[in-house]
């Protein structure tokens, strides 16, 4: 073929192609990954040395944070004393923070901000990490701490699980 034989038209098509795919943008990163690559924006510790384990009970729930590994204990100090803070936060119905990393329309966001009053929310030290506790007899707000916690576990990953 135009006295080049051992080119063929597939040859010559992969030729011209192949530049066109190199200079092809990759895909932009899955929401896991965003919210994992970007945890740190809001949390200070790693989500990789981390768990987030959440329980939802007939009450409400509990959230808890815990070290996958006793080798990360130095950032027991910095799990605790967020957990702490965001407690508080959440008690008075700020949960500005969780809507900075997972954006403000995430599920059940907007009714616990606006029935925060309804619903205790507590913190207890764990061993290897710490957990806020959500209790409410609303179930309207039962079901906003659900749909919240399910929310996180979809966009959290591997970095999360229900228990």
């Amino acid at each position: 073929m135009f006295g080049y034989p051992h080119l063929s038209v597939v040859g010559l098509c992969a030729c011209f192609a192949v530049p066109a795919l190199a200079s092809t943008p990759s895909p932009p990163p899955g929401r896991q990954e965003l919210i994992h690559q970007q945890g740190h924006r809001v949390m200070p510790f790693s989500l990789k040395r981390t768990l987030h384990i959440f329980r939802m009970t007939e009450t409400g729930g509990s959230m808890q944070v815990v070290l996958r590994k006793s080798g990360s204990a130095n950032e027991l100090p910095d799990i605790q004393r967020h957990l702490l803070h965001m407690r508080a936060r959440f008690s008075s119905g700020d949960f500005s923070v969780p809507a900075s990393l997972h954006g403000p329309d995430m599920p059940g966001l907007k009714e616990l901000e606006a029935g925060a009053s309804r619903m205790k929310v507590t913190y207890a030290p764990l061993p290897n990490g710490g957990e806020i506790r959500f209790e409410t007899g609303d179930i309207d707000m039962i079901t906003a701490i659900h749909r919240w916690f399910g929310a996180q576990l979809s966009e959290h990953g591997a970095d999360a699980q229900a228990q």
